[in-house]
């Protein structure tokens, strides 16, 4: 069985661990502009230097060219310079020319250090400029996994909502099997096992006594009639003739008169409208939506009363069942944790499937109320008698939401 607690949390991590990327790129970025500042004003200085010793170098050049002429000066006139003269413009000239070397060694250090200054500068700004087209395209990214992960998210945890409802199905099927299984073996299978045994004895009463055989026959004619509705009630409760053949409104009201005798409930059952026929589908549907709802408060809710109302719209069927129950927490149930959960989960499934709206009203001890409204031809009528509340113009207050207008209701309001 797949773990969607793992998905969630490998989800979450990934989008944890971009962001910390995101943030580790801005301080990255960060730290090369400071960076790039610093070697910009360390370049600045070695300009700086190097344009002073540049002039430097020039000026010694000159000096040096000066003192070279006067050296050749002095070497061509023995007359006039003697040899101390010739000896100190040559040291002059020798001394001129260190100096020179000197500076221009200098020059070539900085020039050096000047364009591996410039070449850094250009690095880091071009590593800064990556970084934060890097970090543009991660907060691109980001926001669209943000967006589509939790997308992904709602739609796993919408897998693991329908696997779950999957498996309730699968349970509730086994289980309305075994109850099927019982009731034919309790009633049907036990009356044609009794009825097999008076035909027997019928046959035996031919033999010994013919005049009794009558009265037996009789006798055996009842026991046939009960199992003949015994197997029609099965009948119905997998799927009630009369609904294919008549409609909603004549299945309803013979479910609602069998549910009466069977649970001993006060059931009110109000219809407004046109009563004609509907889609199949939406007939099931609102059929099986009222039957289970009935069945939760005959199991659950320790009611007295049940109040079923069906109103027909040309666009929309709108179904108010209202008990004055105990109640119940509806978060608790449809998280599948109380007991009805998997029929009110049903319903509102089979609600979704019809592109409906459900409306579930409960509170401990303050009864319960459940409203369905199913649009019919895929649209939400707002016009006409469709326009204004549940009852439309067959209510003389239209402003009353559904969850109000259940006509003669002999108890509060539930939840």
């Amino acid at each position: 069985m797949l773990d969607f607690s793992i998905l969630d949390r490998v989800i979450k991590e990934t989008l944890v661990a971009i962001e910390k990327s995101k943030i580790e790129i801005y301080e990255i970025v960060e730290g090369t502009a400071d960076e790039i500042e610093r070697v910009k004003a360390e370049l600045a200085a070695v300009q700086a230097e190097t344009a002073s010793v540049i002039a430097q170098v020039d000026e010694q050049t000159r000096r040096l060219k000066a003192a070279r002429r006067q050296l050749v000066l002095v070497s061509r006139n023995f007359a006039t310079y003697n040899e101390n003269d010739i000896k100190e413009a040559y040291q002059a000239a020798e001394k001129e020319n260190i100096k020179l070397v000197q500076l221009r060694e200098t020059e070539r250090h900085l020039r050096f250090r000047r364009d591996d200054l410039e070449r850094r500068l250009r690095q880091l700004q071009e590593m800064r400029e990556r970084g934060e087209r890097l970090i543009g395209r991660l907060g691109v990214v980001l926001n669209y996994l943000c967006n589509d992960l939790q997308d992904l998210n709602v739609k796993l945890s919408e897998m693991q909502q329908l696997h779950q409802l999957r498996l309730r199905i699968i349970e509730a099927q086994e289980e309305e099997r075994r109850r099927l299984a019982r009731e034919i073996h309790d009633g049907p299978a036990q009356a044609m096992a009794n009825i097999v045994m008076r035909a027997d004895f019928c046959l035996k009463l031919l033999e010994l006594a013919p005049a009794k055989v009558s009265d037996e026959l009789v006798s055996l004619q009842k026991v046939i009639r009960d199992c003949l509705k015994e197997i029609r009630k099965v009948i119905f409760d997998l799927r009630p003739m009369v609904l294919d053949d008549l409609g909603l409104v004549p299945a309803l009201k013979k479910f609602l008169e069998e549910y009466r005798e069977q649970s001993g409930l006060q059931v009110e059952f109000t219809f407004l409208g046109e009563e004609r026929r509907l889609d199949k589908r939406v007939e099931v549907a609102l059929f099986r939506i009222i039957q289970e709802s009935l069945r939760n408060v005959q199991k659950h809710a320790r009611a007295q009363k049940v109040a079923v109302k069906l109103e027909i719209l040309p666009h929309r069927v709108n179904v108010l069942i209202k008990d004055d129950g105990c109640g119940f927490d509806v978060n608790e149930v449809l998280s599948g944790k109380g007991e009805g959960a998997y029929g009110l989960i049903g319903i509102r499934e089979r609600v979704q499937l019809l592109d409906g709206r459900l409306t579930i009203r409960a509170n401990r001890g303050q009864g319960t109320t459940i409203a369905v409204h199913i649009p019919l031809g895929g649209q939400e009528g707002d016009r006409g008698e469709d326009k204004g509340g549940y009852c439309g113009r067959s209510h003389p207050d239209s402003r009353r939401g559904p969850e109000d207008s259940v006509a003669g209701s002999p108890y509060p309001r539930g939840g």
